[in-house]
């Protein structure tokens, strides 16, 4: 649903999981060959890709200032299965975290998010308020106090409905 400008680096992936799943619709995409194939999962795996994904939904709204919008499996718990190894660059001596096997989708996650973090970006992937919604999106609002996916489609229903609600 977002019309917002892709995450930096390897937030993309984290943005894409989450949002495998259309709420509004009920759609999960996870469901289908080609983006399962794109994330490198195979049908097996699916079920472990959608616990990580509503962990990381759950994580994305607290960033937001939301409370879950289920209980899921801590973020924490999920990534800490996924060993990650320093590395250092030969050229330049820059150093990074990177996953033991690049091939499980956890493990890429983990590095994702430990890429985020140590770049200053992880806090500014979100989850749209709209509880119809709940869409990944990178906040690149000045205060970092962006609330929808998309002021357009999320960001105008709440505010009918504020209006709706005064006039009432």
């Amino acid at each position: 649903m977002s019309e917002r400008a892709a995450p930096p680096g390897t937030l993309v992936l984290v943005r894409d999981l989450v949002n495998t799943l259309d709420v509004e619709s009920g759609v999960d995409t996870l469901d289908t060959a080609d983006v399962r194939a794109r994330l490198g999962i195979t049908g097996e795996s699916a079920a472990q890709a959608r616990e990580l994904r509503e962990s990381l939904r759950a994580t994305l709204l607290a960033h937001a200032g939301h409370p879950p919008h289920r209980e899921v499996t801590p973020l924490g718990e999920l990534l800490a299965r996924a060993p990650l190894v320093v590395t250092v660059d030969p050229v330049d001596g820059t150093a990074g975290l990177a996953p033991v096997d690049d091939g499980p989708l956890l493990s890429r996650v983990a590095a994702a998010v430990a890429e985020a973090v140590t770049s200053g970006t992880w806090d500014r992937l979100k989850a749209c308020e709209a509880a119809d919604c709940l869409w990944a999106y990178y906040d690149r609002s000045p205060a970092g106090r962006g609330r929808w996916c998309s002021m357009q489609v999320c960001g105008a229903r709440a505010k009918m409905r504020r209006y709706r609600a005064k006039e009432a």
